[in-house]
């Protein structure tokens, strides 16, 4: 190889060397409504941000499925894709409730995020005497006593169960405040959608206790609208309201 080439080839490595290495480190960027992105962009700045702030680690396939529900359906933000990211790596909301709208089922305590990642047992520290599953956001079924439970102040979790848990007291939901004891149970027969009278004096249904062992995700495999909850995919809980 003679001199002059040895020279542009320097030349192009010490030229593209940074821009490499800006590539590797760029942070992920996207613009707050992420439905403004292709489904394919979604995915991507998705995956980057899980990558950056799990050190590297690749987002499960189910978490990647609902982040795209939740934008798609619920008009979630950037931002807040990014602070559920953060909820899922710590293992506690810290008080941030997901489902939105201030709502604290758990009094000071709020939300904990409990996850069996690679079908592993986790514990997570709640402090409460009791805890019920608020939000499922795997695609493995959490059934009670089988792959999650609570004890002692601790939630556990395996075989991939992913879940927010809240306090099972109750922490005062419900319309009329505490101890008001109006709940609507819906099931999802056979796959199909199902709806169940409810009384919107009582105020906007809430999630307060999921029985299936099929996800019952709001927007998703429930709702409501009216004076009617609906559910599907074999989606069946208690419902309670929240003024």
């Amino acid at each position: 190889m003679n001199r002059l080439a040895i020279a542009c080839l320097t030349a192009v490595l010490a030229c593209s060397a940074p821009t490499l290495h800006a590539q590797v480190n760029a942070r992920a960027y996207a613009p707050e409504n992420l439905r403004t992105l292709s489904v394919n962009d979604q995915q991507r700045v998705i995956s980057q941000e899980y990558a950056e702030q799990s050190g590297g680690r690749r987002i499960p396939d189910d978490q990647m499925r609902f982040y795209l529900d939740q934008v798609n359906r619920s008009s979630w933000g950037f931002s807040r894709v990014k602070q559920d990211i953060a909820t899922s790596l710590s293992g506690s909301g810290g008080g941030w409730n997901p489902g939105g709208g201030g709502w604290n089922p758990g009094g000071n305590h709020g939300v904990v995020r409990c996850e069996s990642n690679d079908n592993r047992q986790r514990v997570c520290q709640t402090g409460w005497r009791s805890a019920r599953l608020s939000r499922q956001i795997s695609s493995t079924p959490c059934v009670q006593n089988r792959n999650w439970g609570s004890r002692n102040g601790q939630v556990w979790v395996s075989g991939g169960c992913r879940a927010d848990f809240v306090d099972g007291r109750g922490g005062g939901w419900g319309p009329g405040g505490p101890g008001s004891n109006y709940t609507v149970t819906c099931s999802s027969t056979g796959n199909r959608t199902q709806t169940c009278a409810w009384d919107m004096s009582r105020g906007r249904p809430v999630l307060i206790q999921q029985l299936s062992g099929s996800p019952c995700r709001e927007n998703n495999t429930w709702g409501f609208r009216g004076n009617q909850i609906w559910v599907s995919n074999g989606c069946r809980a208690r419902f309670g309201a929240r003024r």
